[in-house]
């Protein structure tokens, strides 16, 4: 099981990563209709990051919780 610190670094790389993901789809679709046949596959990726993040931060908190 990890620890507060590990948890804390994870959580801090999914931030990171959503919000690179979260602007790659703001991008996209900012350009359609160009490029339209990527939005279902970035909008996937942006999904999945942003649920890892979601579980992440639960498990972060519920580590805190307990100490």
């Amino acid at each position: 099981m990890p620890n507060i610190e590990e948890l804390q670094k994870k959580v801090r790389k999914l931030q990171s990563r959503a919000g690179n993901a979260k602007m790659e789809l703001h991008d996209l679709a900012e350009d359609l209709p160009l490029n339209w046949s990527e939005v279902k596959a970035v909008a996937e990726k942006t999904f999945d990051v942003f649920a890892e993040l979601d579980a992440a931060r639960k498990e972060l908190a519920a580590l805190e919780k307990a100490e």
